[in-house]
């Protein structure tokens, strides 16, 4: 039996691991920044899941969430960074009241709750799940903001599997194509700004919600148990891309990146200082 805090329950993934995880028997803090949205499922599960408000954006919030969680259970097996949202538009089309909230959420938000949560962790092992994207594997027109938050989680997540695993605390970063969750729904912005010289090309993702959400072919509760499995490994994987798109993001981001350094390698590596 596990126990598990994980942030942003009140939809997507973020529920529905919480619901996973509670009905295979583990023990389950859930939390969301409005707790009375998921206050109900705690209901079923009395003794096995409790509900707590969780203000990413809060380091003190991350704190008390982290306390309360020790005090109810006795500790900490798994953390899951779900909480984020999306912004999408062209660079040039976004202001800076826009992205700046989404990398609160999205990058700091994670960070505060994983630096409260390490002192728990760091004594008895465990497992980080943080949550990044397709879009924390290669970037594409239109949704550069969020591609950059998602990396800035690949990145953070890649130092921290070096860091904590002394202490047998393993990092898993999930990486998912399109899922029909509520993602496409409630959690996405657009740039209030709409420049027509992007029409033609960053333009495009302005459609993509619309065009796409509801119908999306990845089914989340089949992404949810291979992310149960995962943390049950012995040995998980660092990057856990999920879904057929995800994986064709990361090969052609590979295939890409490679045929870049084979075309240049012969005149980039002779940058070193030459021998007197």
């Amino acid at each position: 039996m596990k126990t598990w805090l994980i942030t942003g329950c009140s939809t997507g993934f973020g529920k529905r691991l919480a619901l996973a995880a509670a009905n295979r028997g583990d023990q389950v803090v859930a939390t969301a920044r409005d707790p009375g949205a998921i206050v109900d499922m705690a209901a079923v599960y009395e003794g096995r899941m409790i509900v707590l408000p969780l203000d990413v954006t809060d380091p003190a919030s991350a704190t008390s969430a982290v306390v309360r969680a020790v005090e109810a259970f006795g500790g900490l097996d798994v953390l899951v960074n779900n909480a984020g949202y999306g912004l999408f538009g062209a660079i040039e089309e976004g202001a800076p009241e826009e992205y700046r909230p989404m990398f609160e959420v999205n990058v700091f938000g994670l960070i505060e709750t994983t630096k409260a949560a390490l002192p728990v962790l760091r004594s008895r092992g465990g497992t980080i799940v943080n949550f990044s994207s397709g879009a924390g594997i290669a970037g594409s027109g239109g949704g550069g903001y969020y591609n950059a938050a998602k990396f800035a989680v690949e990145g953070v997540s890649e130092a921290l599997s070096g860091e904590l695993q002394p202490f047998g605390i393993r990092v898993v970063i999930v990486e998912p194509g399109p899922f029909r969750t509520e993602f496409l729904g409630r959690s996405i912005t657009m740039a209030a700004k709409e420049m027509p010289e992007y029409a033609a090309s960053s333009g495009e993702r302005r459609h993509y919600r619309e065009r796409n959400n509801g119908s999306q072919a990845g089914d989340p509760d089949k992404a949810v148990s291979v992310i149960l499995r995962a943390v049950d490994a012995e040995d998980p994987p660092l990057h856990l891309p999920l879904g057929p798109v995800a994986y064709e993001i990361a090969e052609r981001k590979l295939r890409a990146f490679k045929e870049d350094m084979d075309a240049w390698r012969d005149i980039a590596i002779h940058t070193n200082f030459d021998r007197p």
